[in-house]
């Protein structure tokens, strides 16, 4: 079975009667979107092992897969998620996959931390956009195709993607990771579905936004989950600059026709929202400050 990541919420939403049991396991390919640790834990609870593939049509499809160690087996489940979670290793077709500094072409530090630009060369790699030699040249430098995927290569060489370049979230000359946002949001029990965009901040010139749709309560309401419960939530889960601004509830999220969230809508959404409340704490030193107010 293949499917986007999307495809798992109505798995996982499905009524009882809906349901059937299985005798064994079923083996998902998912792809085009990174998948939230939290739903792939809730898939295996029914049943379903699911493989993350990451590929791109200029790859010739898929280009890396998570591949399974049989020592992960052992882990408790929430850590099995989150490795399954990773983009992984490249495939036999792919010569080479790495994970760079755009700025010098340095491979960054296998530390699962340092982040950079996903970076793809060999045979299934695409010779070139026809007949568009201006975009050809932009998407390689120095042999590498540019995938404009940001992420991190951790110890065991696993890559992970963090964002897509033009999604990463820069506020007070900060970093956030929409992706690493997305998945504390999804570990909510009310949260069906969620997306981080950025939205002008008047101090920090970004801020993270969170889009979200949720799951209703055992009467049937939606209402019932607030701005501010979403916002206490992240606080628990993240550093305090990671923290959305700002959470607006929708209906469902807009959608292409093979589920991937459609951003480019949120983010002109989140153009016309406004932050009145400059009186803050500079956001990277938020963590400093409360260090510091406990010697």
């Amino acid at each position: 079975m293949c499917c986007a990541p999307i495809v798992f919420n109505i798995l996982i939403e499905a009524k009882p009667h809906e349901r059937r049991e299985f005798t064994s396991t079923v083996q998902v390919l998912t792809g085009g979107a990174p998948p939230p640790a939290s739903l792939l834990e809730k898939m295996e609870l029914l049943r379903f092992h699911v493989t993350h593939g990451y590929g791109l049509t200029e790859a010739t499809g898929p280009a890396l897969v998570c591949e399974w160690q049989v020592k992960w087996n052992n882990l408790p489940r929430e850590s099995q998620a989150k490795l399954k979670a990773r983009q992984g290793i490249s495939v036999l077709t792919l010569a080479d996959v790495d994970v760079k500094n755009m700025k010098t072409m340095t491979s960054v530090p296998h530390d699962g931390k340092t982040m950079g630009e996903i970076v793809l060369r060999g045979s299934s790699i695409m010779k070139g956009y026809l007949k568009d030699p201006e975009t050809t040249s932009k998407a390689f430098k120095n042999g590498w195709f540019i995938t404009g995927d940001v992420g991190v290569i951790h110890p065991d060489g696993y890559l992970e993607i963090k964002d897509r370049s033009k999604d990463i979230i820069i506020s007070g000359g900060e970093n956030i990771s929409s992706v690493e946002l997305e998945s504390v949001l999804y570990r909510h029990p009310r949260v069906l579905e969620a997306a981080v965009v950025a939205m002008p901040h008047p101090r920090w010139g970004e801020s993270p936004c969170a889009f979200l749709a949720v799951r209703e309560n055992e009467v049937g309401r939606k209402d019932d989950v607030k701005e501010a419960d979403i916002i206490a939530f992240c606080r628990k889960n993240l550093p305090h600059f990671m923290v959305p601004k700002k959470v607006e509830f929708l209906p469902e999220l807009p959608k292409t026709s093979t589920g991937k969230i459609q951003k480019f809508q949120l983010r002109a959404l989140a153009k016309g929202f406004q932050i009145t409340d400059t009186k803050e704490v500079p956001q990277h030193h938020e963590d400093q400050v409360l260090a510091l107010s406990r010697l």
